[in-house]
């Protein structure tokens, strides 16, 4: 250790307890926020970088500290060089208007400020599987290698890059891929308003795996990560669920007592549907949870759609 840090049990102790900064403090982050104990955990001090004055009272209100920057704006993001012992970075990287740049700038931004005085011990990096690819349904560990085919995905990939730099210089970083994430109190976080509007899903020869993880259950594996993550470790964090995209809404039907989505085939979903939904349905793998249940120990409390969208569920 250099000789001008002193270690962390020689400070006083209103000094000891870790500091975790939540960049990208969101719906997720919130959660997470919670899981880590905020307001009443001895455990941590919660920060959060936000560049909105109207989210500063909800943050304090959740016993967190707000730190005013911009992912967009580098210099405001000094004042975070050195500031946290652990780092929980869910930022999504900007939708680039000037044509389809693979690069992230904000993480690029948020890594160099870490970078400028002592970096910080751990950091979780909220990814998307989408970095994988079309994987044709074939079940996907963590050692497969990417292939993204969305220039959304080409900048996730690019930010794991950034972190994964980050971690030559000690730091202890955690990449979390992440499926469509799920929850009955998060807004849009049911497929009730799509089966309303009677979207269609595809005929079942042409249709695609989908992965799911419930908003609770992915905070938890963030706090876990945290705190387990191996070094410079990729880690999938999803549910058990095993169904195509077409048999998640026909289940969320019967939940929600609608009527069932109608079926198409793909050569009419290329003329019926928006882009960005095809995107989705472009891309079928099913991923391998067995490093987040053995390294994260985590235990699902939504192991499957079903236990998360139903009317018994604790959060309906």
């Amino acid at each position: 250790m250099p000789s001008n840090q002193t270690p962390l049990g020689a400070l006083p102790a209103r000094f000891r307890r870790q500091r975790v900064l939540i960049v990208g403090c969101g719906d997720v982050g919130l959660r997470t926020a919670g899981q880590l104990g905020a307001p009443k955990s001895q455990r941590v001090r919660l920060m959060a970088l936000t560049s909105s004055p109207e989210r500063l009272r909800l943050l304090r209100a959740c016993g967190i500290t707000p730190l005013q920057g911009n992912l967009d704006d580098a210099a405001s993001l000094q004042r975070l060089a050195g500031i946290a012992h652990r780092v929980i970075h869910l930022a999504p990287p900007p939708t680039d208007r000037r044509g389809e740049s693979q690069r992230d700038p904000r993480s690029l931004a948020l890594v160099r400020a870490l970078r400028l005085r002592t970096p910080p011990q751990a950091l979780v990096y909220g990814s998307t599987t989408g970095v994988y690819g079309d994987c044709g349904g074939l079940f996907v560990h963590e050692t497969r290698t990417v292939n993204p085919h969305t220039p959304r995905a080409q900048r996730r990939v690019d930010a794991e890059h950034l972190m994964r730099f980050l971690g030559r210089s000690g730091v202890r970083v955690s990449l979390l891929r992440i499926p469509g994430i799920y929850a009955p109190d998060r807004e849009g976080g049911t497929p009730r308003e799509r089966l309303l509007k009677g979207t269609p899903v595809l005929v079942s020869k042409e249709d695609v795996y989908t992965n799911h993880i419930h908003a609770n259950d992915l905070a938890r594996a963030c706090a876990a990560a945290l705190w387990r993550g191996k070094p410079q470790r990729v880690v999938n964090v999803s549910d058990d669920t095993d169904l195509k995209m077409g048999d998640y809404f026909d289940l969320a039907a019967s939940l929600f007592g609608l009527p069932k989505p109608p079926r198409i085939s793909r050569g009419d979903a290329n003329t019926a549907l928006p882009l960005m939904l095809l995107s989705f349905m472009s891309e079928s793998r099913r991923l391998d949870n067995t490093r987040m249940k053995q390294e994260l120990r985590l235990k699902l409390l939504y192991p499957h759609v079903r236990d998360g969208l139903s009317p018994q569920g604790q959060l309906i």
